[in-house]
């Protein structure tokens, strides 16, 4: 397994936010985490990415013990990669800078060797151009497509997407979801929460319905999504359809 939760508990103050959750994922698999506002699924990404420190439980990576408190977070954050829905680019400096940032920084890379490797996601995602252009210079959906060329620069071996289409117009959702799709189809390893579900459908291997800080089911798109066993599953996406998102 590349990543393994076993029995995490995460709590704010009095409130359980992750309840005992277990998941694993699989090499080259993609994994979307559906279920209401509150149900952990942020929070989850966060521990995973060890933002936020569990309470109780075991977050491995590739069989390691990442939330062992004697492991150094920021070689565990090397491996992986998290995109916010909010893009969090650096609004004073240019696209590439904002990129090659973090290799050059915190990893120590040779600045030009970064910059090269920057060009050529950049070159992939057709945004060669906006190289030397600021954040407020783009789309939504370029921003978004950057904020996650920055974190595919590290070559993580997960990569983690928080809502990252939810702050864009309808019109800008598609480019994103196409970079995404095209990550799965080379192999990434992904676990993405969303609420776009024609989007889970299309593209996860898995999709994990979260309830209350839990996995309460999961299963191939078309089981969860199409004939969910769980009357809450059920009840939650008889939501999603009367809202039109299904």
């Amino acid at each position: 397994m590349v990543l393994s939760c076993t029995d995490v508990r995460k709590t704010f103050g009095s409130a359980v936010v992750l309840d005992g959750l277990s998941l694993d994922v699989g090499e080259h698999e993609v994994v979307a985490l559906i279920g209401a506002s509150g149900s952990g699924k942020s929070t989850l990404l966060r521990c995973v990415n060890l933002l936020a420190e569990i309470d109780d439980g075991v977050i491995r990576l590739d069989g390691e013990d990442i939330t062992d408190p004697r492991v150094d977070p920021d070689s565990v954050r090397q491996k992986i990669g998290l995109v916010f829905q909010s893009y969090n680019l650096f609004p004073h400096m240019t696209v590439l800078d904002n990129i090659t940032l973090a290799p050059v920084r915190v990893h120590k890379r040779a600045a030009t060797a970064a910059r090269e490797q920057a060009m050529e996601w950049l070159d992939r995602v057709g945004l060669a151009d906006k190289a030397g252009s600021y954040p407020d210079k783009l789309s939504g959906g370029q921003q978004q497509r950057v904020a996650i060329v920055r974190a595919l620069v590290n070559s993580p071996r997960l990569l983690l997407l928080d809502e990252v289409t939810s702050a864009l117009d309808p019109e800008l959702v598609g480019e994103v979801l196409t970079m995404i799709r095209d990550l799965k189809g080379e192999g990434m390893t992904m676990v993405l929460a969303t609420h776009e579900m024609g989007f889970a459908r299309q593209v996860a291997d898995r999709v994990a319905f979260l309830d209350q800080g839990r996995v309460l089911e999961q299963g191939p798109p078309a089981q969860v999504l199409g004939d969910p066993v769980e009357p809450r599953t059920r009840q939650f996406l008889a939501r999603i359809i009367e809202a039109g998102r299904l």
